[in-house]
């Protein structure tokens, strides 16, 4: 089964302003009971939604496909229904400071990608995205890099850079998981074992 492709997205965020967003927080426990994705984008920030001003409810959250959140994003328990959850509302990139490892991991397994950028330029992307909540914003994979208009000039482009694992970045841009990476190869598998008998 080939992996999601990811090489670049171009589009709305929206700005959850919290640190220390965890698993469980993003998906409740009583969300994890099921063994597919299905119905995993209702349990999205459950406890949360439905309160004032959270920012998921807002009308120009509908569509975004880029979160921006606080530092040490997805920290706590390793449930990879995190990532599902996120990328079952339709998010194709994370941008924060910082990430908790396994989330990290988990996210890049669904074509979820997380962004850690600088903290300098994630509190003015996150200004930015507040205060015109159209604006565009582009995660760039094949350049690692986060891109967004930051002034009136139609040259004014604002760009931080992010990391993400070589291997898994592959994977991303080809579409393969790591069964369809080595299916890739069996031609110098076959060719290997020919000269190793």
């Amino acid at each position: 089964m080939p992996a999601p492709q990811f090489t670049s997205v171009t589009a709305r965020a929206v700005v959850l302003d919290a640190a220390d967003v965890d698993t469980d927080q993003i998906i409740p426990a009583r969300f994890l009971k099921t063994t597919t994705k299905d119905g995993l984008a209702a349990g999205l920030f459950a406890d949360w939604r439905g309160r004032p001003g959270f920012p998921l409810d807002e009308p120009s959250a509908a569509g975004a496909q880029i979160l921006i959140a606080g530092v040490n994003f997805g920290c706590g328990s390793s449930r990879e229904h995190a990532a599902w959850a996120l990328a079952a509302w339709g998010f194709r990139a994370v941008i924060a400071p910082s990430f908790a490892d396994i989330f990290r991991g988990n996210a890049l397994g669904q074509g979820l990608v997380p962004a850690a950028i600088e903290p300098a330029a994630h509190a003015k992307l996150m200004t930015v995205v507040r205060d015109a909540p159209d604006t565009r914003v582009t995660v760039d994979l094949e350049r690692l890099e986060v891109r967004w208009m930051c002034g009136p000039e139609a040259d004014a482009v604002c760009r931080a850079a992010f990391a993400v694992d070589p291997f898994a970045r592959r994977q991303l841009l080809e579409g393969v998981d790591e069964l369809g990476y080595l299916l890739k190869l069996d031609d110098r598998i076959t060719a290997y074992e020919g000269v190793s008998r």
